[in-house]
């Protein structure tokens, strides 16, 4: 009883102490029970400090559970009857998914898929060519990786078209280097990358990305990493992107659900060109799309990249995309959201946009559309951005420059743009579908 009521006595001590701002440690006369108070103040910061360490790993294993949460909202959003599954197929005008959607038998078509592709990545068959691979074991081995497993498969040298066997969630020990002439399908089941390394696409061709669910990727390396059956190298720092894209042609992203990543959720760099991102809704990150290198890398002069069908949704700030050099058509895309600015670039892109819908946030100072970098107004009114038949709400706007040649603008073209009235119904269904076999998606 004695021991309990010294406690509580050094315990009110404690409190006065904490709430008199006049009083401190030293005006205690008694330095053992100065010394006491001291300790229970430590221990007390300690816990406190303990509690915001568990504070912000709750918040951050929120945030998860919402970005699971939510994309599995995506997945499910398809009614289960039948004749509305029908109606939401053609009643869109998306020319991707008018082309296999509604087949009840995609699964046993599901090459089709690759003479879907439209854009300047339209040339992209995949693993069309080559043998199916199931990947039936979500565990990962960057160097000695298991038959079954999705970097197995991804690493062949030759054509695949890869398929899962259930619902998973693969959580890669290091980046993932995608082999050419390959296709990661993840219709039928609810297939995640996320914690850990994502996709690098370095120096191939033909590689089809569908229906995969890409978030929370992170940096990883240094490392020794397998990139085909014979050969494992060191890899440096990754960025932690989404889909990294360098030095690679014939690359088409469709239908992916791609949030909060370390560093961008798609990024093209390094002379990468014939690429396609459509279908794909994208939510909650700071950089979203980088396409170019940097400003002193003029072999992204050649690049041509399609952005089409996309939903640029809730959480995002900037980069959808930012472009350098080459030409970019930015085609019917929903831009329901962002804090700084939609459409970005330096070092003299062509911009091509068409069709889009544009809905301004709320703060007055991010409603305009457009950002240009590193340059005075006096050089990117050169520069050869347009909007044609752009929808515009919420008081958005968009700045154009450049004399706007037709020849230049055909280099920035690879799609008739449709109305930009249809586009809520065109992307209506970005990100994963819920495919079911027996049923159309």
């Amino acid at each position: 009883m004695k021991d309990f009521c010294k406690r509580l006595a050094l315990v009110l001590l404690f409190v006065f102490v904490r709430s008199s701002a006049a009083l401190n440690l030293s005006s205690i006369a008694n330095p053992a029970a100065a010394a006491a108070v001291a300790a229970v103040a430590e221990q007390h910061d300690h816990q406190k400090s303990i509690s915001r360490s568990n504070d912000d790993d709750d918040a951050d294993q929120r945030r998860r559970r919402t970005l699971i949460q939510d994309q599995e909202q995506e997945w499910g959003r398809q009614e289960d009857d039948q004749q509305q599954r029908d109606r939401s197929c053609r009643s869109t005008g998306n020319p991707i998914d008018d082309c296999w959607r509604c087949d009840p038998h995609w699964h046993s078509h599901r090459k089709r898929l690759a003479d879907c592709a439209i854009g300047f990545g339209k040339n992209t068959i995949g693993g069309r060519d080559g043998d199916f691979y199931t990947v039936t074991d979500p565990s990962d081995d960057p160097v000695n990786p298991r038959p079954g497993s999705l970097r197995y498969g991804a690493i062949q040298d030759r054509p695949l078209w890869i398929i899962f066997a259930r619902d998973m969630t693969i959580v890669l020990s290091q980046e993932l280097i995608v082999n050419s002439h390959k296709t990661i399908d993840g219709r039928g089941h609810a297939v995640r990358i996320a914690y850990g390394g994502c996709l690098t696409v370095q120096y191939v061709r033909n590689v089809i990305v569908h229906g995969i669910g890409i978030h929370s990727c992170r940096r990883t390396g240094p490392a020794m990493v397998r990139s085909s059956p014979g050969h494992v190298g060191w890899r440096t720092v990754s960025d932690g992107d989404g889909i990294s894209i360098f030095g690679s042609r014939d690359v088409w992203i469709d239908h992916c659900f791609l949030a909060d990543c370390a560093d961008g959720l798609i990024d093209a760099i390094m002379g990468s060109t014939g690429i396609t991102i459509s279908n794909n809704y994208f939510r909650d990150h700071n950089k979203v799309m980088l396409l170019g290198h940097s400003d002193s890398y003029t072999l992204d002069k050649m690049m041509q990249v399609t952005i089409a069908f996309n939903h640029f949704g809730e959480g995002l700030v900037q980069r959808m995309p930012r472009c350098r050099y080459g030409y970019f058509h930015i085609v019917n895309n929903h831009y329901t959201h962002w804090r700084m600015y939609a459409i970005g670039g330096s070092a003299n892109p062509t911009i091509n946009s068409q069709g889009n819908r544009f809905v301004a946030p709320a703060d007055v100072n991010s409603k305009q559309v457009t950002k240009r970098e590193f340059a005075g107004e006096r050089s990117w009114m050169k520069w050869n951005w347009r909007s044609e038949g752009d929808s515009y709400i919420n008081g958005a706007y968009f700045r154009p420059s450049g004399a706007g040649s037709a020849a230049v603008y055909a280099k920035a073209s690879s799609l008739p743009a449709r109305p930009a009235a249809l586009v809520p119904a065109m992307t209506a269904f970005a990100g994963p579908l819920n495919c079911r076999h027996h049923v159309s998606c």
